[in-house]
């Protein structure tokens, strides 16, 4: 799917190079998503699809990766990580439904770990309820509605340099696939 870009182009005087931003913190991505979300006019601008997700780019504060995203019921994204990026999200409508885990996995050099009991973490988040994540935090996003779609915004800082997808079985949890930008942008 082609994504189109939300953000404007520059004018021309805002073209000149500027001087260097630091890096937008946890906090300052929920607002931003927070922001986008109570944006009725931005929420009803994506396209949304009954067979699959939707998504359109947003331009993110500092630098950060941003999307706007439509759950079409039933969908959900299956357990994945944002690697080294934090970041944020918030429902915009619908309701969305967060199964996390409360430990931090080794980055590297495994493909299949027990859990321990009590790592799950279970969240419902309706229009404008979210969150802020770290790094390395594992989870998965479901629409479990069977007749509405979800809309959400989501912000990654930095932009983000990959995504590894996971399977899980009871206590079990493989990694399956490390995706890199070209896979999803």
């Amino acid at each position: 799917m082609s994504l189109p870009s939300l953000s404007s182009s520059p004018s021309p005087a805002s073209a000149a190079p500027s001087a260097p931003t630091a890096a937008p913190t946890q906090a300052e991505l929920l607002d931003f998503v927070r922001r986008a979300a109570a944006d009725a006019e931005l929420v009803a601008s994506l396209p949304l699809d009954p067979e699959g997700r939707t998504w359109v780019r947003l331009a993110g504060p500092g630098g950060s990766e941003a999307w706007l995203i439509g759950w079409p019921p039933g969908t959900g994204t299956g357990w994945h990580d944002h690697a080294e990026s934090v970041g944020a999200f918030v429902t915009a409508a619908g309701e969305l439904k967060e199964n996390a885990l409360a430990a931090r996995l080794p980055t590297d050099g495994w493909k299949t770990l027990e859990l321990s009991d009590g790592v799950d973490r279970e969240r419902r988040l309706t229009a404008g309820q979210g969150r802020a994540f770290g790094r390395h935090h594992v989870h998965e996003v479901l629409n479990e509605s069977s007749d509405r779609h979800a809309v959400s915004v989501h912000a990654y800082y930095p932009p983000l340099p990959q995504i590894r997808r996971y399977s899980r079985s009871g206590q079990t949890l493989r990694l399956e696939q490390v995706e890199r930008p070209g896979d999803w942008q």
